[in-house]
């Protein structure tokens, strides 16, 4: 099987690793999750110059048509770089919801937006009663004159203080039946307030509570089956983005080791030629290409579709719980007493790579889910 990238995929990751070395060094990287939005608005308005906002979606939605393998390059340079902006978000998992569910009206209202970098949407369907299990919805959406009711909280919303749209989940009641509803919800209307808070990598999230908020019909981009799926695999597409991103800080993180390895000294040698570390740093690139040849497998899988999409998936995030966890350790340690310090820029990898660990479930829920799969 070819493995080798497109013209357009290397001209891709090329101009992704550029933009990454040149305008997010640590201390750009530290200043930018510091302000109050937790990204920088420039950037994200590069991303769109760049046509970066355009990746996922279809060419007919203005898009460039790219799959996984292309949210595989660019997660992986983010990672490098602990990149801030909310393409995951906003982009990948809400993109893909508004161009699968929504009606053309919607898709023309908010899609131009997205790609011209004007709007930022964010995924509301995590609920504290329920984790990361997002097949379980306690928030309720009553039908009433001309519309809705929501009333609920959302728990983990990524970016959600700074969302202009939310896609929530709830189950609709209009007297007769229920069935689950997503629907896009202006973050300006009445009833909605949010508790923001700052991640353990320094990303940003909210919790989001919905107190008797009236909408209109126009705010339900669907319903019924179809929502289940549509959520499920935007899911499998998250999870996915930011294995691929834990991925490229493992790859960063062994050269970085790696390097340091060749300059501390003890008893007058570089620390790299004690036969003892240099197991230790095989074993950690062990760790990164068995990583990385998991992650080529899902790409294929999720661009082939299917029951086998979501297995991958599964599996490469409970590799990835489990082996980013070891090399990210390897690395603190091999960098002694500085890698556990404020000023060097380890210690902000392995917080990212622990909080991608809980992130869209842990390494024992996906193993979970696997085994069920396959039983």
């Amino acid at each position: 099987m070819d493995f080798s990238l497109t013209e357009e995929q290397r001209l891709l990751k090329d101009s992704l690793d550029k933009f990454v070395q040149q305008e997010y060094d640590f201390e750009s990287r530290r200043a930018i999750v510091e302000n109050d939005a937790g990204f920088s608005a420039k950037h994200w308005q590069t991303f769109a110059d760049l046509g970066w906002l355009a990746i996922p979606f279809s060419e007919e939605a203005g898009g460039l048509g790219g799959g996984p393998v292309e949210t595989m390059l660019l997660m992986e340079s983010f990672g490098k770089g602990l990149v801030a902006e909310p393409w995951l978000t906003t982009v990948l998992m809400s993109g893909y919801l508004i161009e699968n569910l929504g009606s053309e009206e919607q898709k023309q209202r908010y899609l131009p937006a997205i790609v011209q970098g004007e709007m930022q949407v964010a995924v509301a369907v995590w609920e504290q009663q329920h984790g990361f299990d997002n097949q379980v919805v306690s928030t309720s959406a009553n039908a009433v004159s001309g519309g809705y009711e929501i009333n609920g909280q959302k728990e983990f919303v990524i970016n959600g203080q700074n969302a202009n749209c939310l896609l929530v989940s709830a189950k609709i009641d209009d007297g007769n039946e229920s069935s689950l509803g997503l629907f896009c919800v202006d973050t300006t209307i009445p009833g909605i307030s949010t508790q923001a808070f700052k991640t353990v990598e320094g990303g940003r999230a909210a919790n989001v509570t919905f107190d008797n908020v009236v909408l209109d019909e126009s705010a339900l981009l669907a319903s019924g089956e179809a929502v289940e799926k549509a959520i499920q695999h935007c899911m499998a597409l998250g999870t996915f983005a930011v294995c691929a991103e834990a991925v490229g800080i493992m790859e960063l993180l062994y050269n970085t080791t790696v390097e340091y390895t060749k300059t501390r000294k003890q008893f007058g040698v570089p620390i790299g030629k004690f036969q003892v570390l240099q197991h230790r740093m095989v074993n950690m690139f062990i760790l990164y290409e068995q990583s990385q040849s998991l992650l080529l497998m899902a790409a294929i899988k999720l661009s082939e579709g299917g029951e086998e999409a979501q297995q991958a998936v599964s599996a490469l995030k409970t590799w990835i719980g489990q082996a980013g966890r070891k090399l990210g350790q390897e690395s603190i340690q091999l960098h002694g007493g500085m890698g556990m310090t404020d000023e060097l820029n380890v210690g902000y990898y392995f917080k990212r790579l622990t909080a991608i660990d809980a992130l869209f479930g842990n390494a024992d829920m996906h193993l979970d889910r696997y085994a069920k799969a396959l039983s």
